[in-house]
């Protein structure tokens, strides 16, 4: 059975990005035939690595000229698609978070592909695509939609047509058990299947941390809901009573600027480095002794797993909803949200005793293994295995 992703841009930089690539992976690592279909392309190739028997396919791509392609593309086309391009989308709705990389362009490419779609599975990773999906994918195929993101961070119109649309797809899967019991609630009786799936870690062995650097890390994109700027004032006492310890911040974002001047402010320019994005986060997590997370909210947090899979001690604000699912007791530190002063002390007592974040390290590596790609890909075999199994009456799309 073919298995098909579908995402906004698979040759960006983020981590719905990158859990999804491992997702792959590791099906097609298990024998199962996967493709990744990218709604946009603006580089020549992704930056995360696809298993060999991975496909990768572009509905528009930002990159080609009129003398690339395996076709050459009329001028009227272009310039018909130019205008599409230039038009706000009309099927995305303008709540959805990433609505400005939607057209008309996009509208007319991901109806024409989803309507082309005959049998297998289509997983969709954002609500956009979800809705997408929903509305005009053929019955024949299993439509499952991922949520990145926990129920609460959608505005209320982009809500309202998740009620009138995901009861159509087969399956929903969330990151925590908290958003399965909100989407429950919310999409009743009627609705998909849902289910808590979570991001798997990336394939192979993470190497373990010596945690012998003066180095805390943290990583995410800098946008006000990962809440850097609580980190770096969380830090400032850290590093005036322990000036050679660094933190380190990857990823890269609007707040960038802003997060400078902090800095600048605070007189951490020696201390608080923006390192920007990389595609290799896992061997700057080994170099690490604590990982940070300062969010005002995040839909998993799968970057506290990556830093636990090295042996990383973490620390992070029991913010909703994921980091309480991820660390769990005995294998890092959960910090009131917004409590800079509990962070610095935290912090700075992983810090000051080596032999406490020898043992939260040893417990997080233990614990990570929860989220092994083998596991996750069970999981997801599973799930794909009952909903092919169901009579075609019981297809949510039968109705249409």
């Amino acid at each position: 059975m073919k298995i098909r992703f579908l995402l906004l841009n698979a040759y960006a930089v983020g981590g719905t990005v990158r859990t999804v690539v491992n997702q792959a992976n590791a099906l097609a690592e298990a024998g199962h035939d996967v493709e990744i279909t990218s709604v946009r392309r603006h580089r020549p190739a992704p930056v995360f690595a696809l298993h060999g028997r991975v496909r990768l396919r572009a509905l528009v791509d930002d990159t080609a000229t009129p003398d690339t392609g395996a076709t050459i593309v009329s001028w009227p086309r272009r310039r018909i698609e130019a205008w599409l391009g230039a038009r706000p989308s009309r099927l995305v709705p303008a709540a959805e978070v990433k609505y400005h990389r939607f057209n008309r362009l996009t509208d007319r490419r991901l109806v024409r592909y989803l309507r082309s779609l005959d049998g297998g599975v289509l997983i969709t990773t954002r609500p956009a695509l979800n809705l997408l999906s929903a509305r005009f994918t053929p019955a024949s195929v299993i439509g499952i939609g991922q949520e990145h993101l926990h129920h609460a961070h959608h505005k209320p119109a982009l809500d309202q047509q998740i009620g009138l649309w995901y009861p159509r797809l087969d399956a929903l899967t969330v990151l925590t058990e908290a958003d399965r019991r909100a989407y429950t609630a919310r999409l009743g009786s009627d609705g998909p299947r849902i289910i808590g799936i979570p991001n798997p870690l990336p394939a192979g062995s993470p190497a373990r941390s010596a945690l012998d650097r003066p180095l805390v890390l943290s990583a995410g994109r800098l946008v006000k809901a990962k809440g850097f700027d609580s980190l770096i004032e969380a830090f400032a006492p850290v590093a005036e009573a322990h000036p050679d310890w660094q933190l380190r911040i990857y990823g890269s974002g609007p707040e960038r600027d802003r997060l400078r001047s902090l800095i600048h402010r605070r007189h951490l320019y020696n201390h608080v480095y923006l390192m920007g994005s990389t595609p290799h986060l896992d061997a700057e997590l080994a170099k690490a002794s604590v990982f940070a997370l300062a969010s005002r909210h995040e839909g998993f947090g799968m970057v506290l797993a990556e830093a636990m899979s090295h042996g990383v001690p973490p620390v992070s604000f029991d913010c909703p909803h994921g980091p309480r699912e991820i660390i769990t007791g005995g294998d890092g530190l959960l910090i009131s949200p917004g409590d800079t002063t509990a962070l610095t002390q935290a912090v700075t007592n992983l810090i000051e005793r080596p032999k406490m974040r020898a043992e939260l390290g040893e417990q997080a590596a233990s614990s990570a293994l929860r989220y092994r790609p083998e596991r996750i890909r069970a999981q997801w075999e599973t799930l794909i295995a009952e909903l092919a199994a169901r009579p075609g009456s019981e297809r949510p799309r039968s109705r249409r």
